[in-house]
Order: C-alpha cells, then structure tokens, then sequence
C-alpha cells in the first residue's frame, strides 16, 4: 500500500490532481484508507474519507441494486417488454442515419426493449459523448443532456436495434424511471428507504444537504497542464432523478455499499439483496457480445476509453466483468465500474 500511497502523494504534489481518496474493504471492514491533497485549490480542507463526491456513473451499480430488489417482489421483470412498465420505452425508434439535409431518419426497432438489456447497455442507447451520431441526433432536435434533469433528455433514439451490441449509454437512467413507475417512489426516495438508508449510506443522495456541502469536491477539468474548476449547481430543479448518473456520495459511504455486495447482499446485520441475486448480478449477461472501446466524440468531456486492453470483457447488472486474470491482482470474473469525474 506504502507504494500507492507515494504514487497518489507525488500525483498530488505535482499538481496534477487537487486531491486524492484511495481505499480498500473486503466483506468485513475497511483494509486501507488514504487521502492527500484538498477538496478545492488553493486552501480548500483536506480530502478524506468523509469527502463528498459527484459519483457520476457509479450512480448505476445502486440504481441496478433497487432494479433487482423490484425483481425479487416480481414487481420487475427482466425479460419481459420495458414498455409494459414505462409506456415511453415501447414507443422508442432506431436512428437509421440522416437525410441530405441532416434530418434524422428513424424505425420501429426489431424487438423491445428489456430490463436485462437496460442493465448491460445492450438495449441500444448510447451516449452522445462517445457517438457521434447520437449527438448529432441531439443537435437536431434540441435534446439536453441527462445530468439537466429534465424528462425531454431521455428522448433520445437508439444506435442499433435491442439485444444486437453493447454500447454504454442512457440506459440505467431508463432503468430507474423502471424503478420509479414499478415502486411508486422517486428514486431519491425509493434509495433513501430501500437501499442507502438500511446501509447507513447517510451522505449519498441526489440532494446535497448543507452538511455534505460543506464537505464537497471541486471538479476540475485539465486545461493544459493548469487545473481548471468546472462550475455545476447543486439541488437545481430536476424533473427526474437520473439512475444513471446523478448520485453525491463519500468513499467510506460507497464502501460500505461494495461491503454489502461482497457479503453477499447483507451488510451488518441488514438484507438489501438476496444471495443469489447478488451471484446473479455478477454473471454474464451480454453472451457473446463484448465489451467495446469508449472512443470519444466529445474529448472535452471524456478521453478515449478502453479498460483492461486486449482482454475480452463481459457485462453482468450492472457491473463490467474482466474474464482474465489481470496482471495488477485483478482476477479473472471481478466486477468494476467507474464514474465520469475520475471516481
């Protein structure tokens, strides 16, 4: 760990980084904790465990979890029609290119849209910031992104038809409106009562109280070799809670979360997820497909994104799976993701 931690303080020392929280658990508690640097340039207070953190994507693994409690009440499905619970996915279109005058062409998909491939990304939605058509498609008709919180950010076409590829994208945003519609609840909500609540995740929410303000990271972007703060409001007016990206946490809170899924979906004492739900998230559910390549469109957004490359990756629910032994420690079938802000 000495090493590490030598690596991250010289990362920080350089200026590369404002700051740094790097830790580890398995199934029983905490094995390293570490932290360097500040919260915020110049003079902001120390990073620590108590850190709060705009998690981006790893917002998806908690929006999956509440997915498959809804599927262990039979209140989901992973397999049947999405649109059955949420009418607006069964009216979902294929984008099938342009016309010469950058009108955007659409079709009825060949089959509907389902849970499962909602929590893989094989569903066919992507994200404008690694397809460039897509984006061109949001151009056209005026969408926003899904970090606005406004419903009209979802009406986004498909890159290919359902079950045909894996492409990473809005699809676990799509998945929780899954969630809201079969439970009755907004997400904020429906975490709050069935998932970080009973973990005592107390600083993970999509609404930032004055407590964990006080406590939240600067983003910054690279401008050169210059860091840069990336200016975002917090509690904005939303029309829905984005599932798949939207959720404040702190290390030691998404912690305890991996702690839940590494005790085999309970947490001291507290069931979120059954066992074998929890072997069942962790499984292949893509097939044969893989994994692809992140190339960006978008290179102020996100640099081009491979993980582990030149290995075949899988996808359970929702969680990327490398299927070799990884020379760092990784084993082969770990389970992994990652959020947009360097999280």
């Amino acid at each position: 760990m000495n090493e590490a931690h030598q690596t991250l303080r010289e990362a920080v020392a350089a200026g590369s980084i404002a700051g740094v929280v790097a830790a580890a658990t398995d199934a029983r508690g905490s094995i390293d904790e570490f932290a360097a640097g500040r919260r915020s340039l110049p003079d902001g207070a120390a990073m620590g465990m108590d850190t709060v953190f705009r998690i981006a994507s790893m917002t998806k693994a908690i929006t999956a979890t509440a997915a498959m409690q809804l599927v262990e009440q039979g209140l989901l499905s992973l397999d049947a029609p999405a649109g059955d619970t949420v009418p607006a996915l069964g009216a979902i279109q294929v984008l099938d290119g342009f016309d010469a005058d950058g009108t955007p062409r659409l079709r009825p998909p060949r089959a509907p849209v389902t849970l499962r491939q909602l929590l893989t990304h094989t569903a066919g939605f992507g994200y404008e910031t690694w397809n460039p058509a897509l984006g061109a498609y949001a151009k056209a008709r005026n969408v926003p992104p899904a970090r606005t919180g406004k419903l009209a950010a979802l009406a986004m076409p498909l890159a290919f038809d359902p079950g045909t590829a894996w492409q990473y994208g809005i699809n676990i945003d799509w998945a929780g409106r899954m969630v809201e519609a079969a439970s009755g609840l907004d997400l904020e909500t429906y975490f709050r009562r069935h998932v970080c609540g009973p973990l005592g995740m107390d600083d993970t929410s999509f609404l930032v109280s004055p407590s964990m303000e006080a406590r939240l990271a600067t983003v910054y972007a690279r401008d050169g070799a210059a860091l840069t703060p990336v200016t975002a409001s917090i509690n904005a007016p939303r029309e829905f809670f984005n599932g798949g990206g939207g959720l404040y946490s702190t290390p030691r809170d998404y912690l305890r979360f991996l702690r839940m899924m590494l005790g085999g979906g309970s947490l001291d004492g507290v069931r979120v997820l059954r066992a074998e739900t929890v072997a069942l998230m962790g499984q292949n559910h893509i097939g044969a497909l893989e994994v692809q390549p992140m190339v960006s469109a978008m290179p102020a957004l996100s640099n081009t994104f491979e993980a582990f490359p030149g290995m075949v990756k899988k996808w359970g629910l929702s969680f990327l799976i490398n299927t070799a032994d990884n020379p760092g420690g990784r084993k082969a079938g770990s389970l992994a993701w990652a959020g947009l802000n360097n999280t």
